[in-house]
């Protein structure tokens, strides 16, 4: 593994598509609330949407995922040393100091450029990036804290692709509550990659997937979501994510059990697509279900977790 690899493998490029796909949703429900769109194929092809505003915030987003992940394996140096010895940090490629310093630079920048976009998108960013810290240095270790903590960071996410469009923040920030159940389960799962997990977590992570998608369906009180164009990628979604959970429920094996949560972390792509199809249209859905098959690509070459 070359230093340019390993320094790339440390920020989890799969993931970063995801981390994009919170904030294509959340631009799109809050577009549609503004009406500043409807829900028809073309709606999104227009030159007066905020456009600059959507790409400063896509890279804020990026940012501040990227410098997470790699804090995380700063903080879990010793750990991974044991468990993850073929990291870059324990196989010597990437000193701890290094991994500090571009963690912090990455989240310092993703703030500073949501910033850059609005003041309250500077302050959502900086409220994401301590709660990063939160979790990598401390709650993370905490079976309940850790995936609560983790789901807000998520849901905090989405909220930064909201307030693209600030008076939306108030009016829809509801919609984090959608990407905190969901990724509190996938963190749920995730904690038996190494040893094996308990069976318990796995039959709380299934009522968490299948509230998710009840929760996108409950949308469809709002006027502006159309639930029929989420169908399908809800039911994509499930395809997905709940064969992988159902094996490793049946083995408690760790190999499987890593399937399972790259499936779930893919599985974001979707649900976010669900979400922005139902505001936006499906032609939207559809462009935002496009990230897959490259974050899908990049999971071949690069740890999702």
């Amino acid at each position: 593994m070359s230093n340019f690899r390993a320094y790339l493998s440390l920020m989890r490029p799969p993931n970063l598509l995801t981390a994009l796909a919170d904030i294509l949703a959340g631009f799109a429900a809050a577009a549609a609330l503004q009406h500043t769109v409807g829900n028809e194929v073309f709606g999104f092809i227009r030159h007066d949407l905020p456009w600059v505003n959507l790409g400063l915030i896509g890279i804020a987003s990026m940012c501040l995922y990227a410098g997470g992940v790699v804090l995380n394996d700063f903080f879990d140096a010793d750990l991974d040393q044991l468990e993850r010895p073929e990291r870059p940090i324990p196989t010597g490629q990437v000193s701890r100091f290094r991994a500090a310093l571009m963690g912090g630079i990455l989240l310092i920048l993703g703030v500073v450029l949501a910033f850059l976009s609005d003041p309250i998108s500077g302050w959502i960013a900086l409220g994401v990036g301590v709660l990063v810290l939160l979790y990598d240095a401390i709650t993370k270790k905490n079976n309940f804290l850790g995936p609560l903590n983790m789901g807000l960071c998520r849901g905090g996410n989405l909220l930064l692709g909201i307030s693209i469009f600030p008076q939306q923040v108030v009016t829809i920030g509801f919609l984090v509550i959608i990407p905190i159940i969901y990724i509190s389960a996938i963190t749920l799962v995730s904690r038996g990659e190494v040893h094996g997990g308990r069976k318990a977590s796995f039959n709380i992570a299934l009522v968490m997937y299948l509230l998710t998608v009840a929760m996108v369906l409950s949308l469809g009180v709002l006027n502006e979501f159309e639930v029929l164009n989420s169908l399908i990628y809800l039911a994509f979604l499930l395809l997905i994510v709940l064969p992988p959970l159902f094996r490793a429920r049946r083995t408690n094996d760790p190999s499987m059990i890593g399937v399972a949560v790259k499936y779930g972390v893919l599985g974001l792509i979707i649900l976010n697509a669900a979400v922005a199809s139902g505001f936006a249209g499906w032609f939207f859905g559809l462009l935002l279900l496009i990230l897959l098959p490259f974050s899908t690509l990049l999971a071949k070459l690069f740890a999702v977790t």
